[in-house]
């Protein structure tokens, strides 16, 4: 794929993402002035820290470590000294951390509707003023989930989207073709559980996880339109018959086996290693698995990706789950603004370039470089990308933070089969209504 074609994929991704997102469109950020106000402490000698989702096991850990040894380099005296966490008790240390004024310097965060209340309670650093010197490295739909009332609150590095994942020799000993839509997918799912396969690997453990098949099949299901005007509280009810009927195929593929016994239990770490060594023929996620694809399972050239099929809605195959919002906020009360703001820009820029060299994400900065070493599985994902009608965030992070939270707990209820569809459709319609 040459430099051209990747940039070109990275336009056509940006202009898909920010037709769904905080639920308007985002302004351009001020050019603001040369960082350096009044009251901000010089950009030498200053220690930040830096907290991030990016653990060990995690396919952004290496482009995170190399960005931050690249702005250590260059900038002479600072150290960054960076903390990991576990992505689903993060979401709660993150919230816990800004109620108790104990933010680090700078913080990984998501844009949209998770990130509003700590904009609103003044915890985060408007980096308009900051911004200046990268204006036209880095679109400005890549920035439209970090934008709220007109500022610019974050600087995002990679533009995920959602896809299955899918073991191709499995398919092909099992004469099965990758599925176009829902008839065809239950009907892979049966012939792999009929041979003793475990169709798809989940965790309920991690609810994300559950959220990323659940998401694909409402949006599938009701449409960008609708998906985004009811849990953006304009409008729709959530108590609606697309969106009963989505859950009710969650309960299909429940039912009828196609996810693993005991995965109330299983981590996503877990239930990703059955899929990687064959226990399980595919995994809804994130486009970060391609790059852990490349290091994780022993035949990394088995394995490919296609769009979560069409399931007879208001939705298309082409409506894709994802958007850029993954990204770094700076503490409002950080004695170290202008350093911190900087960081925040170069770290994230550097995440972005390495993260898609190493196969893990689609980069959300301008690509520039030699991309002849990005695995194909990559930039199939990203010419994947390339054919979307629109991208929906993740709906726990389109929602506000409250609402998010009990959605993923009514999900989990729904998995284990102490609720119905219809009172999953009333229990967000209650929530959604407050």
């Amino acid at each position: 794929m040459s430099k051209k074609l990747v940039s070109s994929l990275l336009c056509v991704v940006m202009a898909a993402s920010i037709f769904v997102g905080c639920g308007k469109q985002a302004n351009q950020p001020n050019q603001g002035e040369t960082p350096g106000t009044e009251g901000n402490t010089s950009t030498q000698g200053a220690n930040l820290t830096l907290w991030s989702i990016a653990t060990e096991s995690d396919a952004f850990h290496s482009a995170y470590t190399r960005a931050i040894a690249d702005f250590e380099e260059a900038n002479a005296g600072v150290k960054v000294k960076h903390e990991t966490f576990e992505n689903q008790s993060y979401k709660t240390k993150i919230k816990s951390a800004v109620a108790a004024n104990e933010l680090p310097d700078i913080f990984f965060t998501w844009g949209g509707g998770f990130s509003r209340p700590f904009i609103d309670a003044g915890k985060v650093l408007p980096l308009d003023d900051y911004f200046a010197p990268y204006q036209g490295q880095i679109s400005d739909a890549a920035l439209s989930n970090v934008m709220y009332d007109g500022k610019l609150y974050g600087s995002t590095f990679t533009t995920p989207l959602s896809a299955i994942f899918y073991n191709k020799k499995l398919f092909d000993d099992n004469g099965i073709k990758v599925p176009t839509n829902w008839d065809e997918f239950i009907a892979a799912c049966k012939t792999l559980k009929d041979n003793g396969i475990t169709p798809i690997g989940i965790s309920a453990k991690d609810t994300w996880v559950i959220a990323m098949t659940h998401d694909n099949l409402v949006l599938k299901s009701a449409g960008p339109e609708k998906v985004n005007a009811a849990l953006t509280k304009s409008g729709q009810s959530y108590n609606d018959a697309d969106f009963i009927n989505a859950s009710a195929k969650l309960r299909e593929l429940i039912d009828m086996g196609a996810f693993p016994e005991g995965a109330a239990g299983l981590s996503n770490d877990e239930a990703s290693a059955m899929f990687y060594n064959g226990t399980a023929a595919m995994y809804t996620t994130g486009s970060w698995m391609a790059g852990s694809i490349q290091t994780d399972p022993e035949n990394p050239e088995d394995f490919d990706v296609y769009p979560f099929p069409a399931v007879g809605g208001n939705g298309k195959a082409t409506d894709l789950m994802g958007g850029a919002t993954d990204s770094f906020m700076v503490n409002a009360a950080t004695p170290n603004k202008d350093i911190a703001a900087k960081a925040a820009f170069e770290i994230t820029k550097g995440i972005s370039k390495y993260a898609y060299l190493d196969g893990a994400g689609i980069a959300a900065w301008q690509v520039d470089y030699d991309d002849s070493p990005v695995p194909e599985l990559t930039k199939k994902v990203a010419e994947l990308a390339s054919t979307a009608t629109s991208f929906t965030i993740w709906y726990d992070t389109l929602m506000e933070a409250e609402d998010a939270g009990e959605y993923l707990t009514l999900l989990q209820e729904l998995y284990m089969g102490n609720i119905s569809p219809e009172d999953f459709a009333k229990g967000m319609d209650n929530q959604l209504s407050k």
